[in-house]
């Protein structure tokens, strides 16, 4: 199936490393020119390297989008963005008695206002070129929070409420706004507090067997296993293609059904 992504500049926050990364490269592997963006400049441009090595078009920007200098910086760089992957974002596993107000205000301000910013830089553009893509990486947690972390889980719900406000400001436009909310993916952060947690709980050594006990015990899903990256990748690219015209303010979900709905 081809995507339509020839001639289409994308941006994607948070690309340095784990869900960002291969959002990147598959984005760039159906033909979308990439802008790469990190806060780490060597890891930023080994990704932009890695893409152009398999013969898409890359180019890193580097900077904190959590402030409203680096946010307008990485929008200058970046330059006339058709899509918009707001990837940034950050976990810390802080509980209610781990959390002062000070913690809410940081979370809201690195996963919800940067992406915010973002939006106020580049959808201008969009309306008026009449095409456009919108895609916010959210969680299962914005609609099913669990007791720990709930700063996470309210700034997931913001990403998520934000997303349909702004598909509704777009209507008629041609620029859609749309949610991939993944379940537990394995990137190199969950791994490891998989295997933590396998060590407390003793499910073993081996990630086969960690997995498993995780995916039934820890973040239970129908699949039995964590998410990849590169599925998360596939739905955002399916959403920024040409094919997903009809599609805004829907939330995609990527977690093995951890989360069920019934309407």
């Amino acid at each position: 199936m081809q995507m339509g992504l020839s001639n289409k500049r994308a941006l994607v926050t948070g690309s340095s490393t784990g869900l960002g990364r291969a959002i990147a490269e598959m984005l760039a592997a159906e033909g979308a020119s990439v802008v790469v963006h990190g806060r780490d400049e060597q890891r930023t441009h080994q990704v932009v390297d890695g893409i152009r090595l398999a013969g898409g078009d890359a180019a890193g920007v580097i900077g904190d989008i959590a402030t409203a200098e680096g946010a307008a910086e990485v929008a200058g760089a970046a330059g006339a963005v058709d899509i918009l992957v707001n990837n940034a974002g950050y976990y810390d596993g802080l509980r209610w008695t781990q959390l002062g107000a000070d913690d809410w205000l940081e979370i809201m301000r690195v996963n919800v206002i940067s992406g915010v910013r973002m939006i106020e830089h580049l959808v201008p553009g969009m309306r008026r070129r009449g095409w456009g893509r919108v895609i916010q990486i959210g969680g299962g947690l914005a609609l099913q929070p669990a007791a720990g972390h709930p700063h996470y889980s309210a700034s997931l719900a913001a990403r998520h409420n934000v997303t349909v406000s702004l598909a509704r400001e777009l209507a008629g436009t041609g620029v859609t706004a749309n949610i991939v909310a993944p379940g537990a993916i394995r990137t190199g952060p969950t791994e490891e507090m998989a295997r933590r947690a396998a060590a407390e709980h003793g499910w073993g050594s081996q990630w086969n067997d960690i997995e498993k006990a995780a995916s039934t015990a820890w973040f239970p899903n129908d699949v039995g296993r964590f998410g990849r990256p590169e599925e998360v990748a596939a739905a955002v690219t399916f959403l920024a293609s040409t094919h997903a015209d009809y599609i805004t303010g829907a939330d995609l979900r990527v977690d093995g059904g951890v989360v069920r709905t019934v309407s």
